[in-house]
């Protein structure tokens, strides 16, 4: 029985046709690409998780057997669904199962706990849980029982046979009941915003649009039903589902290639045994794998093409990526909320190295802002505002906020400070909110960070805000490098570039690792929480 659909904010109607007069939004269903695959292909490989190889058959079998079941448990449209899955097969099973019944999830990060799950539950107060035993906060019932409206909880690891994921997955003896995905135009699933502070907001994204970024990227990336493509970050992150990301793979027929983490100790041999092409990384993760690919010599050659993005990527440590991986380096500069953009096959090594590409979309209207609200020329940092045909409307049941980040044209404010260069591309500078005010000098904390990077010795860099009672605030550096590095070094190389004297840091700390967000994103908010607190020795 169909309940009301998820409400979500709709883009004008004069766009809306434009969107679908131009063939962008093409009307089909989020999970149409994989079904095809199964149709034509159903013997190819879509997963590779371990010793488990499921094919595109199996995949649809058992998201069909899941849907039926929960079609025949009063479940469809209107519904909405909690999902918590570590980097697993299931993960995409389920996900291809809810579309096909019409049930809306959110797919929470593994890491995420109690406070995070209880605010998402508390927004769209689910009826469908779907999670793992072995996840600290579901290896009892005491989560599900405090979900108002839970109609059903279902585990991965369980011993109840009744909420058993697997035997809900299971081809064999799966009803006869009838099920359909939500009309195109509508929620298919939430996706999380990617702020590193706070408890993410919810984005609802429809088949339409989200289908349309998949298959821009897919073309721009070059994705073919011969790429094998690993995804070692966690897997609900946009980055990972959509640019070109996992549902991109499936729709070309490709296979994914699960990875527990990044570490290169995990991913090389995954790399080596199963010839992967294409890996999506973060900047953190790259500088990871750059030391053990010069300490290890790995066996790397079947990598092609590495995408980097999540955040702005020190043009030194960029250009390292092809001479020490062997692969084309593709940047992209995404957001949960729309907006993808990619360096292109073909451009200039300043684009690939300097820059974090061009929008997808011809559709794609971007606005570079001053403080007054005035478009600034081209080389000149200013605040992103965009509106497309796959950048949300608002995010879910949060009026206060969309008043905040939205214009009365629809334009929405990401909140990141770029440029535009001469050839169109996009270059991030920073976060408006990533800045030091210093006495009435703003510092973009991302400028600082990639020339610290520049120095041979310095392996990651963080600049933040600690609070000062004269200057307001004054910045810290804190840098992960290699034994005898010294302050003094440091500012001496932030001198030699020529940059002004305010922006030089006035504390240096030294650490063995940044903290990261659950998305692999510098931990800032841990990090100005850590200097807050009395030090236990005095630093430079």
């Amino acid at each position: 029985m169909d309940r009301k659909l998820v409400a979500f904010e709709r883009w004008p109607a004069h766009l809306a046709d434009r969107y679908r007069a131009r063939g962008y939004w093409l009307g089909k269903p989020l999970c149409h690409g994989a079904e095809a695959q199964a149709r034509h292909r159903p013997g190819a490989t879509a997963i590779l998780c371990g010793d488990r190889a499921v094919s595109y058959g199996d995949l649809d079998a058992q998201a069909r057997a899941l849907a039926a079941r929960l079609a025949q448990a009063g479940f469809g449209h209107g519904d909405t669904a909690l999902v918590q899955l570590p980097n697993v097969a299931e993960f995409y099973i389920v996900f291809q199962a809810l579309l096909k019944a019409g049930i809306v999830p959110i797919n929470a990060l593994w890491s995420h706990r109690q406070s995070e799950l209880a605010s998402y539950a508390e927004q769209i107060r689910p009826r469908l849980l779907i999670a793992d035993r072995s996840h600290p906060v579901f290896g009892g019932n005491g989560f599900a029982a405090g979900c108002d409206r839970l109609a059903l909880a279902l585990y991965r690891n369980a011993e109840d046979p009744r909420r058993d994921l697997a035997a809900w997955l299971d081809p064999a003896g799966a009803p006869a009941a009838e099920f359909r995905p939500t009309p195109a135009g509508q929620v298919a699933f939430f996706q999380l915003s990617g702020g590193s502070t706070g408890t993410p907001k919810l984005i609802p994204r429809t088949h339409d649009d989200y289908d349309y970024s998949i298959r821009e990227s897919n073309r721009i990336c070059g994705v073919t039903e011969a790429t094998r493509f690993l995804v070692a970050l966690p897997a609900p992150h946009n980055y990972l589902m959509s640019s070109p990301g996992a549902l991109g793979v499936f729709q070309a027929g490709g296979t994914v290639v699960l990875a527990a983490a990044p570490d290169p100790q995990i991913c090389f041999p995954l790399i080596a045994r199963h010839r992967i092409d294409m890996v999506p990384l973060v900047p953190s993760a790259v500088a990871l794998w750059l030391e053990a690919a010069r300490r290890d010599a790995p066996d790397l050659s079947s990598l092609e093409r590495m995408l980097v993005g999540g955040a702005a990527f020190a043009e030194a440590t960029a250009r390292q990526v092809p001479g020490v991986f062997g692969c084309a380096l593709q940047q992209v500069f995404g957001m949960a909320e729309g907006l993808v953009n990619y360096t292109r096959d073909g451009d200039d090594a300043e684009t690939v190295f300097a820059s974090q590409g061009r929008p997808i979309s011809p559709d794609d209207e971007i606005r570079i802002l001053d403080e007054s609200g005035r478009e600034v020329p081209e080389g000149t940092p200013g605040m992103l505002a965009v509106r497309g045909p796959y950048t949300f409307r608002g995010y879910y049941n949060a009026p206060e906020q969309n008043a905040r980040v939205f214009d009365r044209e629809g334009f929405y404010y990401s909140g990141d400070v770029v440029e535009r260069t001469e050839t169109g591309s996009l270059r991030v500078v920073g976060r408006v909110k990533d800045q030091i005010n210093r006495g009435g000098e703003k510092i973009a904390a991302e400028e600082i960070e990639n020339l610290l990077l520049r120095h041979p010795q310095v392996r990651q860099a963080a600049l933040v805000a600690v609070p000062d009672p004269m200057m307001g605030e004054r910045s810290c550096a804190v840098i992960v490098g290699e034994d005898g590095l010294r302050a003094p070094a440091l500012r001496r190389h932030l001198m030699e570039q020529g940059i002004a004297e305010y922006k030089i840091p006035d504390r240096f700390q030294f650490a063995e690792a940044l903290p990261l967000t659950p998305v692999g994103k510098t931990d800032k908010k841990a990090l100005r929480e850590a200097l807050a607190r009395p030090a236990p020795a005095p630093v430079s």
